[in-house]
């Protein structure tokens, strides 16, 4: 394979990445909205709430009925974005590893 072809081969392979990751871009809209959606079509709630950074709040939101849940950044202009969603979540409450011990 010539460089050229390698050159473009990466190219492609970068171009189809980025428009994989533009596709996948979080979902923003105003904090009523975003918790307004989750709760009425998912049942879910928030469970876990977290600082991100120096100015955003993370959010874990998840329904028991049906196992959904979703993760929310809040922006400090006050924009919602759903940042990861999925299936099967469960509450797990147990004791952290001893220090020095790995997880």
């Amino acid at each position: 394979m010539t460089h050229e072809m390698l050159a473009l081969s990466l190219g492609l392979a970068a171009m189809l990445a980025a428009a994989d990751i533009a596709h996948g871009a979080p979902q923003c809209d105003t904090r009523d909205r975003v918790i307004a959606l989750l709760a009425d079509r998912y049942g879910e709630t928030r469970r876990a709430i977290g600082i991100a950074g120096q100015s955003a709040v993370m959010e874990l939101y998840a329904a028991e009925a049906t196992g959904t849940w979703s993760i929310t950044l809040t922006l400090p202009d006050g924009r919602m974005c759903l940042m990861a969603s999925g299936a099967n979540y469960e509450t797990v409450t147990e004791d952290l590893p001893a220090k020095g011990y790995p997880a």
